[in-house]
């Protein structure tokens, strides 16, 4: 291993003083979107491929999450459909300084696969080997119905052939 001064030489060309402002990183993250970003990394790892955020069905805001928490982001398929998946969110921050996890957010949301042509293709299905899993799609087949209705009322109300959402 070398040590490197950090000083410019006449040998090392480009290698000129910069103010720490010129290489200073401010990251900032939405929970928001780490739960999309975390969904959608499970949904297009069971479907394989290319897929798309359809819809975040329900959020629930439990606990806060405080400044200097670690935040954790679990997220699982649920359930699927021919070409959609129902994907479970969960999210905890941890204490640093106790290592005490609090429960603070759930989110279900809604992906479809999507082949090389942007269309819709069939997704693998599902098989849970745990109760907690089997216990989590029979719960998600529940929500499923209930987007449907929700969609088939709303397109009644507005005598719509079709109503997405």
């Amino acid at each position: 291993m070398t040590h490197d001064s950090g000083q410019a030489s006449e040998d090392t060309p480009g290698r000129e003083p910069k103010a720490p402002r010129a290489s200073a990183v401010t990251l900032s993250q939405q929970i928001m979107k780490l739960i999309d970003s975390a969904a959608g990394i499970a949904a297009s790892r069971h479907a394989g491929g290319v897929v798309v955020t359809a819809s975040l069905d329900q959020m629930s805001f439990l606990h806060p999450v405080h400044v200097g928490n670690v935040v954790f982001v679990h997220a699982s398929v649920n359930d699927v459909g021919r070409t959609s998946m129902e994907v479970g969110v969960r999210v905890e921050a941890e204490d640093v300084v106790s290592g005490r996890r609090t429960h603070t957010s759930s989110a279900y949301l809604v992906f479809v696969a999507l082949d090389e042509h942007g269309r819709p293709r069939p997704v693998p299905p599902l098989e849970p080997e745990t109760e907690q899993e089997r216990r989590r799609q029979a719960e998600a087949k529940i929500r499923r119905e209930i987007r449907l209705a929700r969609a088939e009322a709303i397109r009644r109300q507005r005598g719509d052939a079709e109503v997405r959402g």
